[in-house]
């Protein structure tokens, strides 16, 4: 790659960074938004959860088809057709009427939040198979590139925490919707005007079979990102906030606290390959760091959850002194499993790799979701810690199959 092309490489990944910055900042601020204005209304945790089902499982399809759709259409009408959703998402959820009954609300809300979670992940897929395009060869700027890219989205998104739940107390729910899709309105304007048009495209799969073809370590690190983040949304999305808000903190304060430590777990993955370094060959060193930092973490819940049966006297501040261990080791392995999709992932077809795995995620999600709400409703978070310590013990097993090599 010479020099003029790896300036419009990194111009861009530049591009691409801070329009997904953008996006998430709003998605961050739904989700407080959701979660919090409804608790406030008398939700259980069940129904709190299943608000976000609709949500997740509409990812699982929008990263399989927007995997395709980019590599057929290319990454930068994706964008465009990602942020699009988001906007009708939340003028959607802005027009819910305050007389309608619970069930019509209920229903409402969680059409709205699908459409949300198939704007997430097509926005997401396009995104992140754009980093795969426009890499060079150097050894290292590929993990370098997707550590950066994943922890500065991942501190958006706790930005998002506190700005949601500050817009919910200023401007109320309503406000503060109408507010964020003016926001998106304004990157999708600037993704038309300065991507290019055709940035990814390539001869996309012709089949179903050809499409679910993928290779042998594919499939594996997809699996395990599907225990990985079911194993921190079942106690962090639902069980936590409620935990907090039940135990006497402010909605500003949960918000607050989730946005700090989502701003610090995405300090730390942008900087994994401190941690991790990059090998030459791209896996001989993080294949290993990913088995250890998966066993790593599914010791913290396991810790946590013997805690909280000691019945210390401030058991909320012991949750979250462990929520700032597991976020550590957390970040660390979410960025080793991003970099690996994409070493082992075809240049080709990066974009339907990269879908296929992040509907895997999606999937976690939403397993992890419906597991906090039934666990935290059965034995509240000492539950919701149970089943993320058994989770994350089984992604620690499936990494251990990892291959070493992209054959």
């Amino acid at each position: 790659m010479n020099e003029r092309a790896e300036l419009a490489a990194a111009r861009n990944y530049a591009l691409v960074t801070a329009t997904y910055w953008g996006y998430t900042l709003t998605d961050g601020a739904l989700r407080m938004l959701v979660l919090l204005h409804y608790f406030a209304l008398g939700y259980a945790p069940i129904a709190l959860a299943s608000l976000f089902l609709l949500y997740e499982a509409a990812g699982i399809g929008a990263n399989l088809c927007g995997g395709w759709l980019a590599t057929r259409f290319g990454i930068t009408r994706m964008l465009t057709v990602g942020l699009g959703t988001q906007i009708v998402g939340l003028l959607m959820l802005s027009m819910m009427n305050p007389a309608w009954s619970a069930w019509v609300s209920l229903i409402w809300v969680v059409g709205a939040q699908g459409i949300c979670g198939v704007a997430k992940d097509l926005t997401k897929t396009a995104s992140k198979s754009a980093i795969k395009l426009v890499a060079s060869d150097r050894p290292g700027q590929l993990f370098r590139w997707v550590a950066w890219f994943t922890g500065s989205k991942n501190a958006m998104k706790g930005l998002g925490f506190f700005l949601g739940g500050l817009l919910l107390e200023r401007l109320g729910f309503r406000g503060a919707l109408w507010g964020m899709a003016g926001a998106l309105g304004c990157l999708l304007v600037g993704v038309v005007c300065c991507l290019p048009p055709l940035l990814g495209r390539a001869q996309a799969s012709r089949s179903i079979k050809e499409f679910f073809s993928k290779r042998l370590a594919i499939n594996l690190l997809a699996a395990a990102r599907l225990l990985l983040f079911g194993a921190r949304d079942v106690w962090f999305v639902v069980g936590l906030p409620v935990f907090l808000a039940a135990s006497g903190w402010t909605f500003a304060m949960v918000g607050a606290f989730l946005a700090l430590w989502t701003i610090g777990y995405g300090l730390v993955q942008a900087v994994a390959p401190r941690f991790v370094r990059p090998s030459v060959d791209g896996l001989s060193r993080e294949v290993p760091a990913a088995r250890r930092w998966s066993l790593l973490l599914a010791l913290v819940p396991a810790l946590l959850a013997g805690a909280l049966l000691a019945d210390f006297a401030r058991p909320d501040l012991v949750v979250t002194m462990g929520l700032v261990v597991f976020g550590f080791a957390f970040a660390v392995n979410s960025s080793v499993h991003s970099y690996l999709v994409l070493a082992y992932a075809g240049s080709a077809k990066a974009a339907e790799d990269v879908g296929f795995y992040y509907a895997a995620n999606a999937a976690g999600r939403f397993v992890g979701i419906l597991l906090s709400g039934l666990l935290y409703g059965w034995g509240g978070l000492l539950a919701c810690l149970v089943g993320s310590a058994l989770l994350l013990a089984a992604c620690w097993l499936v990494s251990l199959t990892f291959p070493m090599t992209r054959a």
